[in-house]
């Protein structure tokens, strides 16, 4: 299993294809342009090809950038385009089979909506663990029942592992869910809608880098 960086990336963007306002690459420039540095690629009614040929783009494009680029979904196309790892959810892969598809030099990463799919997934080889959705969204066709910020502050004493944040998660709610515990914000619609994601994933940097973990 790699190796976690020092500090796990507070930003965690998402570019889910049925929200952008423009191409893919043109998108993956305006965030890498801004300082992210963890970026997955979601679209859920891709061909198998398609998914392949953005991803690979995508790929070749992050790789000299220092971004970590993660495939939604499908172990497969993520080792076939040499990504920084795959995201699964509680329908796709487990996490070691993902892992066994992908290899042990990319992040698996899992999806989890409750505290038992998360203790679950806690016992697993995963990289990181996403908890959600924290708040209401709108991103997702048929999102899974809010879990609030009191789940993160809950699968904060599980684990040490890094915990991912996801849902509803704005600017100004992304220090209440890091106050909870989480590591990152994984953030689509309030980058993806913005007039111009780039500027908007700047601005969550600034805020996140602004911001400092309350003494417990």
């Amino acid at each position: 299993m790699t190796a976690m960086p020092v500090a796990f990336p507070r930003l965690y963007a998402i570019m889910d294809a049925v929200l952008l306002k423009t191409t893919e690459l043109a998108c993956a420039e305006m965030l890498a342009q801004a300082g992210v540095e963890l970026i997955q690629y979601r679209n859920k009614s891709a061909s198998s090809r398609s998914l392949f040929e953005v991803s690979q783009s995508l790929a070749t494009f992050f790789a000299p950038r220092g971004v970590r680029f993660i495939v939604n979904d499908r172990a497969d196309i993520a080792a076939l385009v040499d990504a920084g790892g795959v995201h699964v959810g509680q329908e796709d892969l487990g996490v070691e089979e993902a892992r066994a598809v992908c290899g042990p030099d990319r992040w698996v990463g899992v999806s989890t909506h409750s505290l038992e799919q998360f203790r679950r997934a806690a016992d697993t080889s995963a990289d990181y663990i996403a908890v959600g959705p924290v708040f209401a969204t709108s991103t997702k066709a048929n999102p899974d029942p809010v879990v609030g910020v009191e789940m993160v502050r809950q699968a904060r004493k599980l684990t040490r592992k890094p915990i991912v944040a996801i849902g509803g998660i704005t600017v100004d709610r992304a220090a209440e869910t890091l106050d909870a515990g989480a590591d990152s914000v994984a953030v689509a619609g309030d980058i993806l809608r913005s007039p111009h994601a780039g500027n908007r994933a700047r601005e969550f940097l600034d805020r996140i880098g602004a911001w400092v973990r309350p003494r417990s």
